[in-house]
């Protein structure tokens, strides 16, 4: 490679410089994450660390070594090395996988195939990893995030729809009150039977453990397991070899050391479930500190038009951050889930607030 180095322009070495700087920042920040891991997470993350050496020392080779006047990584890549130190967290992942995913590689002529493939798989990788911090937090988070966007957006309306009338403000406090706890009550009850109804559903299909003490004396030119296996989806020839090889195992073992495995089915969806008593906990507080921003300006005092647009201004701003939160842990743009969200919230409370208006003028 060195023998094409004192060709290149100074554009050239600009540009592999700036690329050096990020393969360190981003190793970095896979090696903080790993500090914070244990386990197979750790390896997967120290394995990423390492392939970003690899292309570290690519950039390196083609400089000749010398990485002087090297510049700082990107703005996000240092953001994300910084959240990295402090958090830890999924949030970091879901920014890393947005990240790997915006690998100038495909396109940059002094990258080989091979570092532009391993972008590509890194991003899986990383993407593999934020889904189990996404599984861990599904149950429990769905219910907190949805709790307070509802919470926003219905009290919002309510309080909007009834100021728009002329009543009170006393009357628009007490109405934004009750609504909070009405609809909080409402959100706690109705997500612990949601969760728990699906938790019910999970262990009805579950496989029964005592079923697999009939598999030693199964006949095994009938095999009644490969029923199993194509209730369960497989195809017809797949499920007959497959309970063919599970008997085999079984009838060889007998019946003290029967593999464990033979009727089980792998699944995450127990852990994505949550309990039912934290999601309701959680999507009733949730809910409460949603509906309690509108009601904030007349818990201080003010009332009419003043009263409105703060409680507006105060729940836009709510919304933006809920929907870019959901945004990050999605793997999605944060913007665009803002901004939908912030349309959606708005929308409603426009929607009730003209209902107001018509119903106080007809009143008048």
């Amino acid at each position: 490679m060195d023998d094409v180095q004192p060709n290149r322009s100074a554009a050239d070495r600009a540009r592999w410089r700036r690329y050096l700087a990020d393969e360190r920042a981003e190793a970095a920040v896979y090696r903080e994450l790993a500090g914070r891991r244990e386990g197979e997470e750790r390896e997967i993350l120290l394995a990423l660390a390492a392939a970003e050496g690899r292309h570290e020392a690519h950039w390196l080779a083609l400089l000749g070594d010398d990485d002087s006047r090297t510049p700082r990584a990107d703005l996000r890549t240092r953001m994300l090395g910084a959240l990295a130190r402090r958090f830890g967290s999924i949030f970091v992942l879901a920014l890393a996988q947005r990240a790997e995913a915006r690998s100038p590689y495909a396109t940059e002529p002094d990258a080989t195939p091979a570092m532009a493939a391993d972008e590509r798989i890194h991003g899986e990788v990383v993407r593999g990893l934020a889904a189990r911090g996404r599984r861990r937090l599904a149950g429990t988070f769905r219910a907190a995030v949805f709790g307070a966007n509802d919470g926003l957006v219905s009290n919002l309306a309510l309080v909007l729809g009834i100021g728009a009338t002329g009543v009170p403000s006393s009357v628009v406090l007490f109405t934004g009150i009750a609504g909070l706890l009405a609809g909080a009550l409402s959100m706690g009850a109705g997500e612990y039977v949601s969760v728990r109804s699906q938790r019910e559903l999970l262990e009805a299909s579950a496989p029964d453990p005592t079923a697999r003490e009939a598999l030693v004396d199964l006949d095994v030119d009938a095999n009644e397991l490969a029923l199993v296996y194509r209730a369960r989806g497989m195809a017809e020839q797949e499920a007959i070899e497959h309970a063919a090889l599970m008997v085999a195992r079984v009838q060889a073992a007998g019946r003290v050391a029967t593999p464990t495995d033979a009727l089980a089915v792998a699944s995450h969806d127990d852990e994505a479930v949550g309990t039912g008593m934290s999601a309701a906990i959680s999507s009733f507080l949730f809910f409460a500190s949603g509906a309690l921003i509108p009601v904030l300006p007349y818990l201080f005092g003010m009332d009419g038009t003043a009263a409105i647009v703060t409680a507006a201004v105060l729940v836009s701003m709510a919304l933006l951050v809920t929907g870019a939160i959901v945004g990050l842990l999605s793997g999605a743009s944060p913007l665009k889930r803002a901004l939908r969200q912030l349309a959606i919230g708005l929308g409603a409370a426009a929607v009730t607030y003209l209902l107001g208006l018509a119903f106080g003028a007809s009143i008048v």
